[in-house]
C-alpha cells in the first residue's frame, strides 16, 4: 500500500509542470485586479487582506529565470508533499496515542 502511494505521489510530482501548458491562470490564483476583470468587483475582505501573504516562490519561479519554471513546479510539489505528509503523520501519531 505504501509503495503504491509513493508511486502515485511521485507521478503527481513529475506531472505537476503540465499546468504550464494550460492557457490563462490557475483557478483561484487571481490577483484582485484579475478578479475584478472576471466578476466586475473585488470583495472587500479580499481587497483588505490581499497584501497579507506573498508566496515565497512567486509564479513558481526559481532564480527569476523562465527556463527553471518546470523545476519550480516540481520543487513546489515536493515541498507540498513533504509538508502535508509530515503534518498528517504527526496528527496521526497524536490521534493514535489515546
Amino acid at each position: 500500500m505504501l509503495r503504491n502511494l509513493s508511486i502515485g505521489l511521485i507521478l503527481l510530482i513529475i506531472f505537476a509542470p503540465l499546468g504550464l501548458l494550460a492557457a490563462g491562470t490557475a483557478y483561484g490564483e487571481w490577483a484582485p485586479d484579475e478578479l475584478k476583470d472576471r466578476i466586475g468587483f473585488v470583495p472587500h475582505g479580499l481587497e483588505k487582506l490581499s497584501d497579507l501573504w506573498h508566496a515565497p516562490m512567486q509564479d513558481y519561479n526559481i532564480l527569476n529565470a523562465p527556463s527553471f519554471k518546470s523545476a519550480g513546479y516540481i520543487l513546489s510539489a515536493v515541498i507540498g508533499v513533504i509538508l502535508s505528509g509530515s503534518f498528517l503523520y504527526f496528527i496521526g501519531k497524536k490521534a493514535t496515542k489515546h
